[in-house]
Formats: structure tokens, C-alpha cells, sequence
């Protein structure tokens, strides 16, 4: 099993919420996606960031396939679009 996190920081905190339905929203949309959570961060301290994604994938091809899929490609295009910070973790789990 393929987990893939991703750390997410806005400039503007009040897109979080609109980013978590639009990644939600990959689910049932992309084959090879096994399982997603979202989160929004509250506690909302310097050192946090304002959105948790976690999906999972049953193998690195998997995750290879979702990385180009045309729907995954719409939401990254949007947040690129509000300029969103990201940091990434891959593991076998």
C-alpha cells in the first residue's frame, strides 16, 4: 500500500474549505485512488499548515496514474492558480 501527503499552505486561509471539496471530490472520479482524507487545519499556529491531504493507492503505479489523471490535473491547476505552498511525503505502508 502507497500512502501520499501533502501539506498545503494559502495565502489566503478562507480558500481551505473550497480546496477540500474540490480535492474531496476526486474521490469516485479516479480509478486508481483506494482512499482519501482531507483536513483544514484549526489550531492554526505559526508552525502549522492549513490543509492535510492523505490518499491511498494499492501500488507506485497507481500513484504514478493519479499524478496525470486529467482530473487530478484540474485541481493542481487550480491551486497553482492560488499560489498554494505544498509539501509531499510517499511511503509504503
Amino acid at each position: 500500500m502507497i500512502r501520499h501527503i501533502v501539506f498545503m499552505k494559502f495565502p489566503d486561509f478562507s480558500v481551505a474549505q473550497e480546496a477540500k471539496e474540490k480535492l474531496m471530490s476526486m474521490k469516485g472520479q479516479i480509478p486508481q485512488l483506494q482512499d482519501i482524507e482531507v483536513g483544514v487545519d484549526f489550531s492554526r499556529s505559526p508552525r502549522s499548515y492549513d490543509l492535510a491531504l492523505m490518499t491511498t493507492f494499492k501500488t507506485k503505479e497507481d500513484l504514478e496514474a493519479y499524478r496525470i489523471h486529467p482530473y487530478h490535473q484540474q485541481i493542481l491547476q487550480w491551486l497553482r492558480a492560488q499560489d498554494t505552498q505544498t509539501k509531499v511525503v510517499d511511503y509504503e505502508a
